[in-house]
């Protein structure tokens, strides 16, 4: 192998393993799924948008902004144990995208299923004194339309290609189908009706000192090697740039005139185009 695909493997496969897992080293053995037995045909657009390198700088938008709900940082704050294992919590959300976007439709509901059980045992209470459900679905809501916000706001500045009007309502609509399979009551279908639901949660959203810290850790504090230190850096600014100003105001993520278009943008650009670049590197 070249000195430049090796370089290339080394750190797509740093990337990689710390969103997805180890990669599988012989792919041939795995189980073979034909495009008639996936949930999503080929040409739906979750899979589109979720088979594209802009989904690293959407995962760490959307954890932000699902953050910005006091009640649904508290339950990640003392369930989901993202300080002590926070590659591997994102190791079990990227499958579960995966299982969800790409498997089979049983394999899928299966996936979903584990995480609902999962979710009746997280409760608690805030720390303004507000008790808490995951389970509860006006919190399922929220991080629904949250992520769904920052994904496909990622693909659109960062993706691969353009999506018109009706593919980005053919994206949220076949999210939909998944966020009621998990417990969304009347999950939005649209684009405009994402937006709609937002500006519903919004004054619920502010900034917690759970947030906050939560931030910190996600943009300046993530535990990582040497050689993906620098594309992290540049990701977490990329996923900063498509925050609402108000979202990075409650975060207190200071927001500088200019600077998205001119340096984060770009910079993001960058970063998802090398992130590519290692990912498909040739194997030895």
């Amino acid at each position: 192998m070249p000195v430049t695909d090796a370089f290339r493997r080394r750190i797509g496969d740093a990337v990689f393993e710390r969103v997805v897992g180890p990669r599988q080293p012989v792919p041939s053995e795995r189980p073979r799924i034909t495009e008639a037995e996936r949930w999503f045909a080929a040409d739906r657009p979750i899979r589109l948008v979720h088979d594209d390198c802009a989904m690293f700088a959407g995962s760490i938008a959307a954890l932000l902004m699902q953050s910005l709900h006091p009640l649904a940082m508290a339950a990640v704050a003392d369930h989901s144990g993202y300080r002590d294992d926070p590659w591997g919590r994102l190791q079990r959300t990227s499958r579960f995208v995966a299982v969800t976007t790409f498997g089979r439709r049983a394999d899928a509901l299966a996936a979903i299923a584990k995480v609902r059980a999962i979710h009746e045992h997280v409760t608690g209470t805030a720390p303004d004194g507000r008790p808490y459900a995951a389970s509860d679905p006006h919190l399922l809501t929220w991080v629904h339309v949250a992520e769904i916000y920052a994904f496909l706001r990622a693909y659109e500045v960062y993706g691969g290609q353009s999506l018109d009007q009706a593919a980005r309502d053919g994206y949220v609509a076949d999210m939909a189908l998944i966020a009621a399979e998990l417990g969304v009551p009347d999950p939005p279908r649209t684009e405009a009706g994402v937006t709609a639901t937002i500006g519903r949660y919004r004054p619920e959203l502010a900034g917690t000192p759970q947030a906050w810290a939560a931030a910190r850790f996600l943009l300046r504090e993530p535990p990582l090697p040497l050689v993906v230190r620098p594309l992290y850096r540049g990701l977490a600014e990329a996923a900063v740039a498509l925050l609402p100003r108000w979202a990075r105001s409650e975060l207190r993520i200071p927001a500088l005139p200019f600077a998205d278009a001119v340096l984060a943008r770009p910079a993001g650009h960058l970063v998802v185009n090398a992130i590519r670049w290692g990912i498909s590197a040739p194997n030895a």
